[in-house]
């Protein structure tokens, strides 16, 4: 089980860190457009409530576990969703 959720946790960690990669390119677009700061501010706080979400599940016990997975892959999804429809707004 420990390796399963230390494997979890890691690729978590990759997914959040290429999100942060995708988020600058965004801004870097959106230097030129004033009227997307709002779309990557939004996108930062999603992210920042991922990363919460991530550290609460590194740091639960093996009871609490299962539960704030659950909870962080809520988060991952809205977070996604929420890139994908401003990523759109970039192209």
């Amino acid at each position: 089980m420990m390796e399963g959720r230390k494997a979890y946790e890691e690729k978590l960690d990759a997914q959040l860190k290429e999100w942060k990669s995708r988020i600058t390119v965004l801004k870097a677009k959106a230097d030129t457009k004033t009227d997307y700061d709002t779309i990557i501010q939004a996108l930062e706080h999603k992210q920042d409530e991922a990363m919460t979400k991530l550290r609460e599940l590194k740091t639960a016990g093996d009871e609490a576990w299962e539960d704030h997975k659950s909870g962080f892959e809520k988060v991952l999804d809205a977070f996604q969703t929420a890139f994908h429809g401003a990523a759109e707004n970039f192209k």
